[in-house]
């Protein structure tokens, strides 16, 4: 790579933009609009996923040729560039197909099996989250943004009147809550809810590694916790070869380390269930 890390960030910005525009205009389009067929796992897939997964596919093989890709439609075996993204091309499918306008386009770029870039566009509403999380080779990039603006996380102490989001599996949960709960039907924007100071906290019992890997870059650099709740101190890197098709990584996000004696004991049996 003949461009200095900050500026081949600013090229992965770029591309990110541009290929999120183009995508998310056509997807607006065929919003509500699609037949919607289940997958084996019993989530639903409709032709705007496998259209703007193909088309994301192209553009990255188009701009960054060396670049690998895992996606959750087609490719789910890590491949041994340095550089990969992983895709989601319609995340939140339910909502898509069903006519709620919240779902978006996931990319994050990992470096060695690390993310260092994530980017997140939700068309219906207009939000654009992007971030970048670097440290290597002497030099440091870290930054959260929504619509170009820096995000941090809520500094509030926690009240009844704070938000705090659980997924489907875990809404057994809410009695116990001590904040208003919230389901969005959309993991990735229940962790960025949390990198943005929206929310105080939020759980998914079974997120796959496309629902994670730009999410990760931009609650990090934002300040947020990230808490596997399977114990792993590390999710990253991820492995060569390996097949992350069914593997789930149940994840607590809180706005500071402070809260996590409130909220992990009341959700951590979902790392025990996965």
């Amino acid at each position: 790579m003949n461009l200095s890390i900050s500026e081949f960030f600013q090229e992965v910005l770029e591309f990110a933009r541009s290929t999120g525009d183009r995508i998310g205009n056509q997807l607006l389009q065929d919003f509500g609009q699609v037949a919607f067929t289940e997958k084996k796992d019993g989530s639903l897939v409709t032709q705007a996923d496998q259209w703007s997964d193909a088309e994301i596919r192209q553009a990255i093989q188009t701009r960054f040729p060396d670049h690998g890709v895992l996606s959750e439609e087609t490719l789910h075996i890590f491949p041994p560039n340095d550089w990969c993204w992983i895709i989601d091309p319609v995340d939140g499918t339910t909502n898509f197909a069903r006519g709620i306008p919240l779902w978006g386009i996931s990319l994050g770029l990992l470096y060695k099996g690390v993310p260092v870039f994530g980017y997140v566009y939700f068309p219906p509403i207009n939000q654009v989250f992007h971030g970048f999380y670097w440290q290597a080779d002497g030099e440091e990039i870290i930054g959260a943004f929504l619509n170009n603006r820096p995000i941090q996380p809520s500094p509030d102490d926690l009240t009844k009147n704070h938000f705090f989001n659980l997924c489907s599996r875990s809404v057994q949960f809410a009695p116990n809550i001590p904040a208003k709960v919230r389901i969005l039907g959309l993991g990735i924007y229940n962790f960025l809810t949390v990198a943005m100071g929206s929310t105080l906290g939020g759980v998914e019992a079974t997120p796959k590694i496309w629902d994670i890997a730009a999410a990760w870059v931009i609650v990090k650099a934002a300040g947020a916790v990230w808490h596997d709740l399977q114990g792993n101190t590390e999710l990253f890197p991820l492995e060569v070869g390996k097949n992350y098709a069914s593997i789930s990584y149940p994840t607590l996000i809180v706005s500071r380390s402070e809260l996590l004696t409130t909220f992990l004991p009341l959700v951590e049996d979902l790392g025990k269930d996965s």
